[in-house]
């Protein structure tokens, strides 16, 4: 958004060095959410890596030039050795960010978070209040993780909100983005829940999609009111890469003196990173290609390096996610926008039809607007 008001020179593409590892520490929960990928519990789950190969692998990924760590669970503060793993992961100059629910962070463990200097604490809200806790399955989770948001903010740490969109708690949307302007939040960041089986329904009227692109444009108004006012805070959104050819659409619509750079400044983006630069150690220690591959498993830090297991091309998943361009089918092979979605996310596809190059089903755009 930015670009479209005061545009930046294109500049050369620098890929990073290694991909952003989203680390699930453990798989234990306080909550037991509707929509959690990892299917967490509050109980123990044997087998799962110990400090010592934490911090094996951290090293590891530390010579294989992994920028950013991105400790995850379950609820990750509730590792016992949470606060020390951060800080070594600190000393060793990665970008560590905190991925938790945010109702166990509270004035008895404030300090040891604010010790630990979280580059980002991201916390999870579906909704405001009746919404949130209904989601969460606990009465005062709302209010507990507002708290938490609240102490990280007052200390200084940079805070953000994840909110994962569904038909039950869409209606919240507006709301939750006024909380985050009033409460002074950093960053916004709205994740679309990976629905499959929608299959090849009219784009124009399914009732999911067009839910779809009302929120991507209360998010653009909202991030373009925020530019205009100078306001300083991000907007992300997550898990359907088609948002970035639906953005240049936006932008064709109300900017187009800027539609032909900011298509150049997408493209430079590249589009959908899973199995190149973005990658996810479970709690087992299993490598994924991201956090909703959780079902294919590329190998293990216990018995091989990450080093090694990313860069082994031998699995046909990892190969075809790396391969530039990806060799795609249907409406996805032949969309005029490639290098902007890089075929989103692949898992839909995979797991509704069991071919991970199949086109898209959870691509909510028109064959007008994509093919050429």
């Amino acid at each position: 958004m930015a670009e479209v008001l005061a545009p930046t020179p294109l500049g050369p593409k620098r890929n990073p060095p290694g991909p952003v590892v989203i680390w699930n520490l453990i798989r234990r929960c306080n909550l037991t959410c509707k929509h959690c990928y990892s299917i967490s519990a509050d109980t123990h789950f044997p087998g799962e890596l110990s400090r010592a190969e934490i911090d094996a692998t951290m090293d590891d990924l530390k010579a294989f030039r992994v920028p950013v760590l991105i400790l995850s669970g379950g609820e990750p503060l509730l590792h016992p050795e949470i606060f020390g793993i951060a800080q070594r992961a600190k000393r060793l100059g990665f970008y560590v960010g905190l991925s938790s629910n945010g109702t166990l962070i509270d004035e008895r463990n404030i300090d040891r978070i604010a010790e630990c200097d979280f580059n980002y604490v991201g916390v999870s809200l579906d909704g405001i209040r009746e919404t949130h806790d209904r989601f969460r399955r606990l009465d005062g989770a709302f209010e507990a993780s507002l708290c938490g948001i609240r102490l990280c903010r007052d200390r200084g740490l940079k805070i953000g909100v994840r909110f994962t969109m569904t038909q039950d708690n869409a209606h919240d949307l507006p709301g939750l983005l006024q909380l985050v302007k009033d409460e002074g939040i950093d960053r916004f960041y709205f994740s679309h829940l990976n629905y499959a089986g929608r299959g090849n329904k009219n784009r124009k009227d399914d009732a999911q999609h067009q839910l779809t692109r009302w929120a991507m444009d209360r998010l653009f108004e909202t991030c373009l009111d925020d530019q205009r006012n100078g306001l300083v805070r991000e907007f992300t959104s997550g898990n359907n890469d088609a948002d970035g050819v639906y953005f240049l659409h936006w932008v064709r619509r109300r900017f187009p003196e800027r539609a032909a750079h900011v298509e150049a400044k997408l493209r430079q983006w590249g589009g959908n990173a899973s199995g190149v630069n973005v990658a996810n150690i479970d709690n087992l220690g299993n490598v994924h290609p991201d956090t909703m591959w959780w079902h294919h498993t590329l190998g293990n830090v216990k018995t091989r390096p990450f080093s090694e297991i990313w860069t082994d091309l031998s699995d046909p998943i990892l190969a075809g996610l790396k391969r530039a361009p990806r060799e795609l089918k249907g409406r996805c092979g032949a969309c005029a926008y490639l290098a902007i979605c890089n075929g989103n996310t692949r898992v839909r596809a995979q797991q509704l039809t069991g071919d991970a190059w199949a086109e898209d089903p959870g691509c909510y755009l028109s064959d007008e607007e994509v093919l050429p």
